[in-house]
């Protein structure tokens, strides 16, 4: 590895795109190489607006002048490319999720232990600035021992069904992220999911054996509780809070505004808008989290968010799933991979 980490984009839709613009020139110590997608329109597009070569998928996995692969592509397609990648001797970044299925996110991982490669999963929230000081404030005992864990993810509108279809659903397309951010506030594993789901917004997604309202509670190892509260629709703006009560403190994290300019009148005082989806609320984050990945590389280091942090919030999204199935708490030791025979 040189003086700068030579990564290669596979994957040129929304995210993928935003990826690579970081990785264009926000990120230091990184070069942004090549752009691959297995459509080579997006692929040419995405590449031509950072003055980069476009490739196939193949061609950015045995390329021995790139260094890291970001797998940001469509989640069916992660498992094959990270033991792609791993084989090739190539550090990972891959978005969250690693897979919809836990014996193929057990493949993946296997694949990068043998050989010996950094994985990095894209949970992003971890590296927003306020999130990240309710956990250090957790962390370093200021809240004392934490007793309850609130977390509110609210999407200000629904996907499209086509998108749905093909997401896993809500626990595992959405309440990923808030399983993965209970387990690094709290800093403690869950041991009970227990998850209620309601449709109130999209009825087609009964056809789909989806939902769009949640609730879902957890129990950690020290005690915490955790509520985590989803919508897939919130009229107001996208909506990200975390809070903690502890047996010192209380921290948390409110929702930033567009602007902080008010206006006050007889009718009340008016702010601005929440923003109004998560590239906008957490570009920050984004780029924060490939510092991180760039610094782990370069200073011989795991990352920060790891194979093993992925695999456990999958565990959670199952586990909740079977909850909302079976009407009951469900231990994460209760899921398994299917045995393929």
């Amino acid at each position: 590895m040189g003086d700068e980490v030579a990564i290669g984009v596979v994957g040129a839709g929304r995210i993928g795109s935003m990826h690579a613009q970081l990785l264009a020139g926000q990120v230091a110590g990184a070069q942004l190489v090549v752009v691959a997608d297995a459509l080579e329109a997006p692929a040419q597009a995405v590449a031509h607006a950072h003055g980069v070569a476009a490739t196939s998928v193949a061609a950015v996995i045995d390329d021995p002048a790139i260094d890291a692969v970001a797998i940001c592509s469509p989640t069916e397609t992660h498992p094959d490319l990270i033991v792609a990648a791993a084989e090739a001797g190539k550090a990972i970044f891959c978005e969250k999720p690693i897979s919809l299925d836990l014996g193929e996110v057990e493949r993946a991982l296997a694949a990068t232990r043998r050989a010996g490669v950094a994985l990095m999963v894209g949970f992003n929230r971890r590296f927003d600035p306020a999130h990240r000081a309710v956990r250090e404030a957790v962390a370093d005992g200021r809240v004392g021992d934490p007793h309850l864990l609130r977390i509110t993810s609210r999407d200000p509108a629904p996907p499209p069904l086509s998108y749905a279809a093909g997401s896993g659903g809500l626990f595992l397309d959405m309440t990923i992220h808030d399983f993965d951010m209970a387990r690094y506030v709290a800093g403690s594993e869950v041991t009970e999911v227990f998850a209620r789901g309601a449709i109130r917004i999209v009825p087609e997604l009964a056809e789909l054996g989806d939902i769009d309202t949640a609730v879902v509670t957890l129990v950690h190892e020290n005690g915490c509780l955790t509520v985590i509260d989803n919508s897939r629709r919130a009229t107001y703006g996208y909506d990200q809070r975390v809070e903690v009560l502890g047996s010192r403190a209380l921290a948390a994290s409110e929702n930033p505004l567009e602007h902080t300019a008010l206006v006050a009148d007889g009718a009340g005082i008016h702010r601005s808008v929440l923003p109004s989806f998560f590239i906008e609320r957490y570009r920050s984050s984004y780029l924060a989290q490939w510092d991180a990945f760039v610094a782990a590389l370069r200073g011989g280091t795991a990352p920060p968010t790891t194979g093993e942090d992925g695999r456990a919030a999958l565990v959670l999204g199952l586990a909740a799933q079977r909850s909302l199935a079976e009407s009951r708490p469900v231990s994460p030791t209760e899921i398994v991979p299917l045995d393929p025979s």
